[in-house]
């Protein structure tokens, strides 16, 4: 796998001072693309939520919905 540079060539760069700096009132030189972006993955689990949490979760939700569910009609009665 090749190295590509992300920062631009001076030769081909219109408006680069010398060492890279833009003058004032020049935009500076867009981003290129680039294949090898961001840092290798090695650790990407091909599950979503695990089991316990999900439960977890769903159980305090129902909870909270019967407790709002009984409060409501104790004061309807």
């Amino acid at each position: 796998m090749s190295h590509i540079s992300p920062d631009p060539e001076p030769e081909r760069s219109s408006g680069l001072e010398p060492g890279g700096g833009v003058p004032p009132g020049e935009t500076p030189p867009a981003e290129s693309s680039m294949p090898e972006a961001g840092p290798r993955e090695t650790h990407n689990p091909p599950k979503g939520w695990a089991k316990a949490p999900m439960a977890v979760i769903i159980v305090l939700v129902v909870l909270i919905a019967a407790f709002f569910l009984a409060y409501a009609l104790v004061l309807i009665l």
